[in-house]
């Protein structure tokens, strides 16, 4: 199994919980620090942060299997049969975290994230169907990130140019994008909805969220303020993108 699963740090847990249950995420998980919602796709983590310090409003590009080790295993496979790996190195590691087992993967470009053992496998049925967690991975070397993802499992998904972007679905739920940018390696965080966004908007306009909508080359984004205002690692929105229809 392969599920998106960022993990968001932040000193500002109890807006960003208010706003994901407006956006119609379902909590599932609250160990202490660590809480866990649920969307219909895909799921994020929040985990809380000293404020202003450099982990307060980043997030972390993260996914969830089932079984680490076979993960592992495939990865390393996958990777070994396009030829691709460089000097014996394998992107899939295995290693030992404050909470577990998990798996690091490592890219051509220097930048890592971790696939961890899900929780608990099933999607809750009470998310808001539309919704969507869109984890980002911005980097100079969009070709490397794309046979990462490949390795892992992930599905490519059409896009609507021949540019250096790519679109990617994981088969248990979530969206994630490649996107060229200069400098180092980073990530980010966006959510798809299927559906008209004017709804939503009304729906986080009426539970305290400022939020506009604007109309993009390939559609419409819904801006919302974001519940890390002020932290000097957060974007000043967080975006909902509406999803396009392929083919």
């Amino acid at each position: 199994m392969l599920r998106v699963r960022p993990v968001h740090f932040t000193s500002r847990t109890d807006s960003w919980k208010q706003f994901l249950t407006a956006l119609g995420m379902v909590q599932t998980e609250d160990d202490g620090g660590w809480h866990v919602f649920d969307s219909a796709s895909g799921r994020l983590a929040l985990h809380g942060a000293e404020a202003g310090s450099g982990q307060d409003g980043h997030t972390v590009f993260g996914v969830e299997v089932g079984d680490v080790a076979e993960f592992a295993r495939r990865t390393n496979l996958s990777a070994q049969e396009d030829g691709t790996q460089g000097g014996g190195a394998q992107p899939a590691e295995l290693v030992t975290a404050a909470h577990g087992e998990t798996c690091r993967i490592s890219a051509p470009d220097g930048f890592s994230f971790m696939a961890d053992k899900a929780s608990h496998a099933a999607q809750c049925a009470d998310a808001d169907p539309a919704l969507a967690v869109v984890a980002v991975w911005y980097t100079a070397d969009p070709e490397g990130a794309v046979r990462t993802l490949l390795h892992v499992g992930a599905r490519p998904r059409p896009v609507p140019d021949n540019d250096e972007t790519a679109d990617f679905t994981a088969k248990n739920g979530g969206v994630l994008l490649v996107r060229p940018a200069t400098g180092a390696s980073r990530s980010g965080l966006g959510f798809e909805y299927d559906g008209g966004l004017e709804p939503l908007r009304d729906r986080l306009t009426a539970a305290g969220f400022a939020a506009s909508l604007t109309e993009e080359a390939f559609g419409s984004t819904l801006h919302v303020a974001n519940p890390d205002a002020g932290s000097p690692n957060a974007p000043a929105t967080v975006w909902i993108s509406q999803r396009r229809p392929m083919g």
